[in-house]
């Protein structure tokens, strides 16, 4: 019945990567009078649904804020289950994004998460390191002011062993030490997707979102699926995007 959507946008001119604040868990499951646990479990399985929605409509990277560096503030007992998702997660998706030739990627401070946790990032990372289908990256213990200061750190550090003359310090330069480098060409997000009503940037991808076309959703996280999706694109289709010039 989904698939039946696809008509609704454009396919040649879907954003090439989408960026996605997944807000509303906690809220999704107070509303239910369940424990808040509850809606990211919930949530984690629109994770799984939407990553094969973008994947089918040619979506090439989808950037799921995951864990901020910020969410340690949060009570013990929801830090410590989302921080048992990933295992949970990519034991039982790993297999069928394979499959469907989808490439884990993390972008954050990994090191410094818990190490099963740490070890469950690498290994989805691996084990998908051969596909070469849409890459599906996460920001996890990821904050925008941490990526700056630390691709500010190691710009310094080239400088000061003599790597890189300062004349040579542009936005080019500055974006080949953001976390995001790998991602070539398509490092900056076409569009940011933030639900559960809030409308706010919370600290993500500070420098990549500069162009980026926001679109703010009312709908909690765990009840986004590929019409909401497909309604995001839809608006994004008919915005004009002059980037500070005319068209």
């Amino acid at each position: 019945m989904n698939d039946n959507l696809n008509h609704l946008i454009d396919l040649d001119h879907v954003p090439n990567h989408i960026a996605i604040i997944m807000d509303g868990n906690g809220r999704w499951a107070k509303k239910r009078h369940l424990p808040r646990i509850a809606g990211h479990k919930r949530g984690m399985n629109v994770v799984e649904k939407i990553a094969k929605d973008a994947n089918s409509l040619g979506v090439k990277v989808l950037t799921l804020y995951a864990f901020s560096t910020e969410n340690w503030k949060r009570p013990s007992k929801e830090v410590n289950y989302l921080m048992s998702l990933p295992t949970t997660f990519f034991n039982r998706f790993v297999p069928e994004l394979v499959q469907n030739n989808v490439q884990v990627k993390a972008i954050g401070d990994l090191k410094h998460l818990p190490k099963s946790t740490y070890q469950a990032m690498i290994k989805a990372m691996e084990d998908t390191k051969n596909c070469d289908g849409m890459i599906l990256n996460f920001a996890v213990n990821y904050g925008g002011h941490n990526e700056i200061v630390t691709a500010a750190q190691k710009i310094a550090k080239e400088v000061k062993n003599g790597q890189l003359n300062v004349s040579n310090i542009n936005e080019e330069c500055f974006e080949d030490h953001l976390m995001t480098n790998f991602l070539g060409p398509f490092s900056n997000p076409d569009l940011l997707i933030r639900t559960g009503g809030e409308k706010r940037i919370s600290n993500f991808l500070l420098w990549q979102l500069a162009y980026s076309e926001f679109i703010f959703v009312d709908e909690y996280w765990p009840d986004f699926d590929k019409k909401s999706l497909v309604d995001c694109i839809h608006e994004f289709q008919h915005r004009n995007r002059r980037f500070g010039g005319l068209k």
